[in-house]
């Protein structure tokens, strides 16, 4: 019985989720207009550790980081829609300044996160921006949660953790991911391509965190 009653309660708060504002707990709208205004575009331009130039549709703050996170953590993929709109714009402007037709490459998402959520956040916001998704990365061994790390720890904690298929013709390549933080899961995927033989011409985000002083910030 206990598994039963534990089941229906998992149901339930689905349904409740699913009938809110996913940036202010409005019932019977998935986005209010208000936060829906929230996700107009409004980029960031930043440099990794690296020197790879990324660009964020968004700061991830307030109802941003909300609607991310219902997306990420509680299934809600029909956020995945706006969401994937905000994407789209920075992803064809930065196509529009100089990129001959680039690979659309996501960051790869971990086994773990993947067997937990049954899909990949970076790959489901291309789709959702009208993309095609190229997946040219793939994970080459296990690393540790990123949140509760420094800068250094996080690069030494990615670093050698991916590997790109090399592809007969490799050209430019454009990494996508969702929230860019330090960076430095973005350098070691460039690492990866650049390693088999892309041309990594820069990245964007769906997101950017305010959080981390020492990652260049230049907002447009």
């Amino acid at each position: 019985m206990s598994n039963r009653w534990a089941s229906l309660a998992d149901e339930l708060a689905a349904f409740l989720l699913s009938g809110c504002c996913a940036g202010c707990d409005e019932l019977g709208t998935l986005l209010c207009d208000e936060c829906a205004r929230s996700l107009v575009v409004a980029p960031v331009r930043r440099v990794t550790p690296g020197g790879l130039p990324v660009i964020a549709a968004l700061e991830y703050q307030g109802v941003v980081a909300r609607c991310i996170r219902r997306l990420k953590e509680e299934g809600e993929t029909r956020l995945a829609r706006p969401l994937g709109a905000a994407l789209s714009a920075v992803v064809a402007e930065t196509v529009l300044e100089g990129m001959r037709s680039p690979l659309i490459v996501p960051v790869p998402t971990g086994r773990a996160a993947f067997r937990r959520r049954g899909y990949r956040v970076p790959e489901l916001l291309i789709r959702r921006a009208g993309f095609p998704v190229s997946r040219m990365l793939m994970n080459v061994r296990a690393t540790a949660d990123q949140r509760e790390l420094g800068v250094v720890e996080r690069g030494r904690n990615v670093s050698g953790s991916m590997r790109a298929r090399h592809a007969r013709d490799a050209g430019d390549a454009l990494l996508i991911d969702d929230v860019v933080t330090t960076g430095a899961t973005l350098d070691e995927a460039a690492r990866a391509l650049a390693a088999a033989g892309f041309r990594v011409c820069g990245a964007v985000a769906l997101a950017a965190t305010p959080r981390h002083s020492r990652f260049q910030v230049n907002a447009s």
